[in-house]
């Protein structure tokens, strides 16, 4: 007789996973590019229960239907002044107590930088951080921001809000998240104090969710374009769930979506077991 096969769901149900509160982060490199090669339909299969985008591209009124009026979410924007430009967004199946793009800076707030979402004893910040790869301005603009964004991290931790902080900071941390670290160690997003600041930020209190869970290297968020680096796994980890350590005993899983290929980044994926905080 063949060993009886539990069916995925059973497992899932008797793991726990299925009523597990699912956060995603995905910089999308243009919301209604993603769109047209399947991210609607990949939301609905999905399933998550927040799901933050970066990297937009889109004014709210551009963004797709399909998307900004998805059933059973509520939908947040905060798009660039400029057109097809950066830009965040937060989708939410619980509904927020408040949102506020949170920056007063009106250099941030024209880039359409941050998002945050304020639920029961959490708050889901949607963040994408500047790049540094274009020059010498943009990296002065990259450091000054996130100089100001501990600043505003602190403030928000001091008023009592417990944070996760989703999405594309632009900065690797460790070797392990990058294909070739000797190669890149004089390359924005691998810079010695952009890492050096990575490491400040959370001893404020805070974890780096995959890291929770593991630590092999490889797992890559971004690739380049070029050389069939996606196919070559030749990536760079720079997209991440910033986690409150008040909450790192409720993180269950995680996930990085690599097989996703919407956009040069693919989605990741943070599983915490108690709803109940949202």
């Amino acid at each position: 007789m063949k060993p009886r096969t539990v069916p995925k769901w059973k497992s899932l149900l008797r793991d726990g996973l299925i009523f597990n509160m699912k956060i995603v982060s995905f910089n999308v490199n243009g919301i209604r590019s993603a769109e047209k090669k399947g991210l609607a339909e990949w939301i609905q299969v999905n399933s998550p229960d927040i799901i933050c985008f970066q990297e937009l591209k889109a004014n709210e009124t551009d963004i797709p239907v399909s998307i900004k009026h998805m059933e059973g979410y509520f939908g947040f924007w905060n798009p660039a002044a400029k057109k097809g430009y950066s830009g965040v967004g937060i989708m939410s199946k619980v509904k927020p107590l408040s949102v506020q793009t949170v920056f007063d800076y009106e250099a941030y707030e024209a880039e359409g930088r941050l998002l945050l979402a304020d639920f029961k004893d959490v708050s889901v910040m949607s963040a994408y951080f500047p790049s540094g790869t274009t020059g010498d301005i943009r990296q002065s603009f990259k450091e000054k921001f996130l100089e100001d964004f501990v600043i505003l991290t602190k403030k928000l931790k001091a008023s009592g809000k417990k944070l996760i902080i989703t999405g594309d900071v632009n900065i690797c941390h460790k070797p392990i998240d990058i294909h070739n670290p000797t190669s890149n160690k004089n390359t924005s997003g691998f810079l010695p104090h952009e890492r050096a600041w990575v490491d400040s930020f959370l001893n404020l209190g805070y974890e780096d969710g995959l890291r929770v869970v593991s630590q092999e290297p490889h797992q890559y968020t971004w690739w380049t374009f070029r050389a069939n680096a996606r196919e070559r796994n030749l990536g760079w980890r720079i997209d991440y769930h910033l986690v409150d350590k008040d909450l790192v005993s409720s993180i269950v899983d995680y996930k990085i979506h690599s097989d996703i290929k919407m956009s040069d980044h693919c989605p990741i994926e943070l599983r915490l077991k108690d709803k109940s905080l949202f």
